[in-house]
């Protein structure tokens, strides 16, 4: 089995050639040291894990050939995350877990208390493709832009639920045993937690569903990868 994963933005297809781009390109024979004819494996988040062979590589750009599909397409159940950036570092694990524990979709929200202003949506976007290239997976999730969280309620399809992991709910963990089948959004607030007014409208939406992490307040990051995985446990395809 090949041990470099590649996402290559290109359809897939027996015997097809694929163009690479430069900083790919590179990575194959700068970083990687792999010649012309070795065996690498592609994904395009559409069409499953594919085997290529490199027919030519360099700093410049380079080439594969398309041997045959190796894996199916596995798509993600139909979760999404919202989350308000936090610092950079921390904002980073949260796309790259997200992406790693299966979101479909990741939407960083602004609020009341959110400390960054503005993201590289460019950024986090490469971060959600090398978690996949990383994690075996076939599909990467969009990220999203930076959109304040009020104006994302406003256009809300509430056939998609809402699990809001709250703070000011710490105490016993709570199963999500019961609950419907998808589609579900998570949600997790900033540092800080949410204003009053924000809690005071979310917690009054009939498509919010609020959930204990466990006794402990727990930080952006880590309450996005517990939730995530209490999701993916009981509704998710982990079950």
């Amino acid at each position: 089995m090949a041990k470099i994963r590649l996402f290559i933005d290109h359809p897939l297809a027996t015997g097809q050639p694929v163009t690479l781009e430069a900083p790919q390109a590179h990575y194959l024979s700068g970083v990687m040291r792999l010649r012309a004819g070795e065996v690498i494996s592609v994904f395009n988040g559409r069409d499953g894990e594919w085997s290529a062979s490199i027919a030519e590589a360099g700093k410049r750009g380079g080439s594969l050939e398309l041997l045959e599909q190796t894996a199916p397409q596995r798509d993600p159940p139909d979760l999404w995350l919202l989350f308000a950036p936090i610092k950079k570092a921390r904002t980073d694990f949260i796309v790259e877990k997200a992406a790693e524990l299966g979101a479909a979709r990741i939407l960083p929200v602004q609020t009341d208390f959110t400390n960054s202003e503005r993201i590289r949506q460019d950024r986090l976007q490469a971060h959600a493709v090398e978690a996949a290239e990383q994690c075996g997976g076939t599909y990467v999730p969009g990220v999203d832009d930076l959109v304040p969280l009020a104006r994302l309620l406003d256009g809300w399809d509430e056939t998609r639920r809402i699990i809001w992991a709250d703070e000011a709910m710490a105490g016993p963990a709570q199963t999500l045993a019961g609950l419907p089948p998808g589609p579900w959004a998570i949600l997790i607030g900033p540092e800080g937690g949410f204003s009053e007014a924000e809690r005071s409208r979310i917690a009054a939406l009939p498509f919010v569903t609020r959930i204990s992490l466990g006794p402990r307040i727990l930080r952006a990051d880590t309450a996005a990868v517990a939730a995530m995985t209490l999701w993916q446990a009981e509704l998710g395809d982990w079950s």
